[in-house]
């Protein structure tokens, strides 16, 4: 089974379908013994970071999240779910986030005032290493992406995928371990975004490489 988090971030239901269309069973839940026990976790959110980590606290998840990815089990971060993953955010005057993976999420500053912040639709995201979970999808595929903030990891192996907006070539995708995470929405990006869930799916959290 697996786990997606409720932490009162949003989007939960487009996930869930998402795996529903493929055939594979996944749970919409905040219940630390459901999310511990799952096979695979996915950390999705929509909103911001200051308020996500609060509720986090509050619902008891934050120890949970870190337990799951310090036991290797394959786990999905997406869009805010992949922001907080990190060290720290600019959002909200500063936020101190989960830390699984050491870095920093900044603001889009675009010179340009016709560069719009939010970056809101389908945009490129060009591979620079091989991952299971992105086996069979085309090199520079376009996925749908809704974000102001940008993931900045402190080591490049790190970064999976890049993608570039706002004067800004930032981290699309990131991998380290048992941890996948994705700034896009993998769930509302069609065929190749089905296909990466599959990919998913299917992961042990230890093969990395095709």
């Amino acid at each position: 089974m697996i786990a997606i988090v409720d932490y009162e971030a949003g989007n939960l239901t487009s996930v869930r379908l998402a795996f529903e269309a493929l055939g594979v069973e996944a749970e919409v839940t905040g219940a630390p013994d459901r999310i511990l026990a799952a096979e695979r976790v996915v950390f999705p959110g929509v909103g911001a970071a200051g308020a996500a980590m609060a509720n986090l606290s509050r619902l008891g998840l934050t120890e949970v999240i870190r337990r799951v990815a310090a036991r290797g089990t394959p786990f999905l971060g997406i869009c805010l779910g992949t922001q907080i993953i990190l060290s720290r955010s600019e959002e909200d005057g500063g936020v101190e986030a989960l830390g699984l993976i050491p870095g920093t999420v900044r603001l889009f500053r675009p010179a340009a005032r016709l560069c719009k912040v939010p970056q809101i639709g389908w945009n490129a995201v060009r591979f620079v290493q091989n991952h299971a979970v992105l086996a069979g999808i085309e090199p520079d595929s376009e996925f749908y992406f809704v974000h102001s903030y940008y993931p900045q990891p402190q080591d490049e192996t790190c970064v999976l995928g890049r993608t570039a907006y706002a004067d800004v070539e930032f981290a699309a995708v990131l991998g380290r371990d048992n941890i996948i995470a994705t700034q896009f929405h993998p769930e509302k990006s069609g065929r190749i975004g089905l296909r990466l869930l599959r990919n998913f799916s299917e992961w042990d959290g230890r093969s990395g490489g095709e």
